[in-house]
């Protein structure tokens, strides 16, 4: 059961993480058309529900036991999207990178941390 439901999770996670790496190209560029920001939008709002629709999907199929996994790695990686909003807003502050650069790549971040880390946990229990 657990092997089917990372399995799952990987499909489901597979086309979520590419809208992202769109999105995070789409929305690098600091100079951009109505046209290309109209797009960035979409793109990102696509990879919002996207991986509302991924945990929501991970949480029906998953019993007591792996829904716990989930939650505790989740809130691992928020507390690590947390520190690194934190760092990247005092970077922006500085006046070294701006926000909106590191927004969407520590979103990304943030979700591979929670897939990684409840992986990890679900692989290695026996």
């Amino acid at each position: 059961m657990t092997r089917a439901a990372r399995r799952a999770v990987l499909i489901d996670g597979i086309p979520v993480t590419t809208l992202g790496v769109i999105a995070l190209a789409l929305g690098s560029n600091p100079d951009q058309s109505t046209a290309q920001k109209a797009w960035w939008i979409a793109i990102a709002t696509a990879f919002t529900l996207a991986v509302v629709w991924v945990l929501l999907r991970a949480f029906l199929r998953a019993d007591e036991y792996l829904r716990k996994i989930q939650l505790e790695s989740m809130a691992i990686a928020f507390a690590a999207v947390l520190v690194g909003l934190q760092v990247a807003t005092l970077l922006d502050a500085a006046g070294i990178i701006q926000l909106h650069q590191l927004a969407q790549l520590l979103l990304l971040g943030g979700v591979a941390i929670w897939l990684l880390i409840a992986d990890l946990r679900t692989r290695f229990h026996h």
